[in-house]
């Protein structure tokens, strides 16, 4: 399904990219030294400005917005949702690559934690109003095991890999005992035709060979964990 072709494309400067500014750029580039005629390159500079053509940022569709669950501020009492707190914001590969080279993948971050990327402005809740008709996919692995998946999730959000793009709200990576799961966010839960065509090309997308069922956010408010699969592929 050209993941691997997306994942070449996207990992652009992933090696420069690792401080955690994007926008931070060496103040002397590009600056001539004493005594140095404008015109006159030499080798090096000729590659260096080549260079500083390809590290040029690379907008993405969409701008994306990682957000933080925290399990030591959670409590039975407290309002879902309430210790949930957006990190940053991204509009480029460059600066997602920066930020994914910088936070803990999920098989570093402790039990109980919640790690999301959802669309600008869209916040990871049933209550959000892009999200409340709308339902979720879910894939299980056992703890440790869904860092890469949770990488190639992300390249496909970000890289419009799916047919029904417009249907997705994001995705979050959740730590539970011994297991990891990952869940993609989707809008009309009742289109059950765009519902299976990102159920397929998600499981194809991370060769996942075991059934995956979607639940209605509004099946999971009034049943909580009595909930059912809708579709399954």
């Amino acid at each position: 399904m050209g993941l691997e072709e997306n994942l070449k494309s996207m990992n652009i400067n992933e090696e420069e990219n690792k401080n955690p500014n994007p926008n931070t750029k060496d103040e002397e580039d590009g600056e001539l030294e004493e005594g140095e005629i404008a015109g006159e390159e030499d080798d090096t500079t000729s590659s260096s400005l080549k260079k500083g053509v390809v590290e040029q940022p690379h907008p993405l569709e969409h701008s994306w917005t990682f957000w933080f669950d925290n399990p030591s501020a959670k409590s039975k009492q407290a309002t879902w949702g309430i210790s949930m707190r957006p990190i940053y914001t991204f509009s480029t590969i460059e600066q997602f690559w920066s930020l994914y080279n910088n936070i803990h993948h999920p098989s570093k971050l402790p039990h109980g934690a919640d790690f999301h990327c959802f669309k600008h402005k869209i916040e990871p809740k049933w209550e959000d109003p892009v999200c409340a008709n709308g339902g979720k996919w879910t894939v299980s692995f056992p703890k440790g095991k869904s860092d890469t998946s949770w990488l190639y999730t992300l390249l496909a959000l970000i890289g419009e890999q799916f047919e029904y793009g417009d249907e997705i709200c994001g995705a979050v990576v959740s730590v539970r005992g011994k297991l990891e799961k990952i869940a993609l966010w989707t809008k009309n839960a009742a289109n059950e035709t765009a519902q299976m065509s990102i159920g397929k090309q998600w499981k194809e997308l991370l060769d996942y060979n075991d059934t995956i069922g979607f639940i209605f956010h509004d099946d999971a408010k009034k049943l909580d964990r009595g909930a059912k699969n809708r579709y399954t592929v």
